[in-house]
């Protein structure tokens, strides 16, 4: 018989839940600075570095990679060995990975460091979360929680403008050095105010005809081999031809690794990473699909409109931060109050209209090139596509959590988190092969115009490819609950980029 878990206890007006709340905010906020920043400063680095366009698709990519493949273990790992514990070591972690990052003197050298950092931050991102989840009162923890969001949100916002001046004042490396003194902080504050918690079920038998919970070590294996050799062939086919060996070994690498780990998942039932009884739910399936398609569209723009901005249009990178900027911020002011809306009339008009509203202002930044105004010819592009987000975010996180049991609340967040991450890492490979974009092509004004011309008008294809998928397939989910355990990954109502 085991003994029950003290309830948690932290309060928000006390000192240990100040510091045990600003431990997990600066911590996510190194995540997301990474994510949005990168982007911002790949025209930089690849010029000070010599890299062609496949080296910055494995900059970008090698991080979503292991974000989006070891999210949910991670997860698992902090409810085994303790969150606090895990939630340190990812945060150790991510910044030794960061330090490397910095450092880098080549672009093999920054793309093996991204590798190691996106897999510190799947140990660390979660954590984030799953300690206030599993520290505060249960009066308190949805204030704590709401707090993290926004706080979270913040640095989101803010990722673009500080690294942007960085990137000009000092150097692109500067971005990833920054996370030494917030992680200071964060191990520092971690120490002195965050509990130590688990889930005591997940190490152990219960009882008579109950299952030991397991690691699903090998489907989570088989999930980031589909992915990476998805990702590697469609990144390596400009280069060395659809037909060349590696290309055909990768791509028949990452199916067969997709088809088995479908099948291993099966076979395993509820004590898989990812129980495929939630495919019988059509709404949580069509969701999913809906989440990559639009999260491509927003990679794929992200990846393109920073770059062509200091290339083209010959803006610095402070410049090209603030330009990205007010998506972010109607995101944080207008998420809930979408949120809202989709609880009065549920998610199928605003999921089909917001990507209609995005897709017209990727349209309208065709028109963007040099000599443009940011207020005339940038901003109002900007806008639409941000309030086009703002529409979608929300609804879609209550949306996918609603189409499950209460159960798996935790495994459907984790999963359309990976499912937004993993949407945006085929953007990023695929686009540059589908606009024709390789080698140093970035570099050149008339090639680049060309591949950020044809990029946009896919992904607001993509985004009216979403709308119609709403439109048809997405009814009201019978249920409106919030998540009854811990979720392992962050919830998607801030898009990672």
């Amino acid at each position: 018989m085991t003994t029950p878990a003290p309830a948690p206890a932290l309060r928000m007006g006390t000192a240990a839940g100040r510091g045990t709340l600003l431990a997990a905010v600066l911590a996510s906020g190194m995540v997301f600075l990474d994510g949005t920043v990168v982007n911002v400063a790949l025209p930089k680095l690849g010029q000070d570095l010599g890299a062609n366009v496949a080296d910055l698709q494995w900059t970008v990519n090698g991080y979503l990679l292991m974000l989006a493949a070891f999210v949910l273990l991670g997860g698992a790992l902090g409810d085994r060995f303790g969150r606090r514990r895990v939630f340190l070591i990812g945060v150790l972690w991510f910044t030794a990975a960061s330090v490397l990052c910095g450092l880098a003197q080549d672009t093999g050298w920054l793309i093996a460091a991204r590798f190691l950092q996106g897999a510190g931050g799947a140990l660390l991102t979660p954590g984030s979360l799953s300690v206030l989840q599993a520290s505060f009162h249960p009066d308190d923890r949805g204030r704590a929680i709401g707090a993290w969001a926004g706080l979270s949100g913040v640095s989101t916002a803010l990722g673009p403008f500080i690294g942007g001046w960085l990137i000009d004042a000092l150097s692109w490396r500067w971005i990833f050095f920054l996370n030494l003194p917030i992680a200071v902080l964060v191990v520092l504050a971690a120490l002195r105010w965050v509990p130590e918690s688990r889930d005591e079920n997940a190490s152990r038998t219960e009882g008579p005809g109950r299952t030991r919970r397991r690691f699903d070590v090998a489907g989570t294996l088989l999930g980031a081999l589909a992915l990476a050799g998805v990702t590697y062939a469609l990144i390596d086919a400009p280069a060395r031809g659809f037909d060349s060996a590696p290309v055909v070994v990768a791509a028949l690498v990452g199916v067969l690794a997709a088809v088995t780990f479908v099948l291993l998942e099966r076979r395993r039932g509820d004590s898989a990473m990812l129980p495929t009884g939630l495919f019988r739910s059509r709404l949580f399936s069509v969701l999913n699909i809906f989440t990559v398609v639009v999260y491509a569209a927003l990679g794929g723009f992200t990846f393109f409109f920073a770059v062509y901005l200091q290339n083209v249009v010959e803006w610095s990178a402070f410049r090209t931060g603030i330009a990205l900027l007010p998506m972010t911020v109607l995101l944080l002011i207008g998420s809930a109050r979408a949120g809202a809306l989709s609880a009065r009339i549920g998610p199928r008009l605003p999921l089909a209209v917001g990507p209609v509203v995005a897709a017209a202002g990727l349209l309208l930044l065709l028109g963007v090139g040099p000599g443009a105004s940011y207020w005339w010819d940038v901003l109002p592009g900007v806008l639409l596509f941000g309030l086009g987000l703002t529409l979608v975010v929300a609804p879609l996180t209550a949306s996918v959590l609603a189409a499950v049991e209460d159960r798996f609340s935790g495994v459907a967040s984790g999963f359309n988190n990976a499912a937004s991450r993993a949407g945006g890492l085929l953007a990023v490979a695929s686009l540059p092969l589908l606009v024709g974009l390789s080698g140093a092509g970035y570099e050149q004004k008339a090639e680049l115009t060309h591949a950020f011309r044809g990029a946009m008008v896919w992904c607001a294809g993509l985004l009216l490819a979403g709308a119609v998928l709403a439109l048809v397939l997405v009814h009201r989910p019978p249920r409106s609950a919030p998540p009854s355990q811990p979720c392992h990954s962050l919830p998607v109502a801030t898009p990672p980029k």
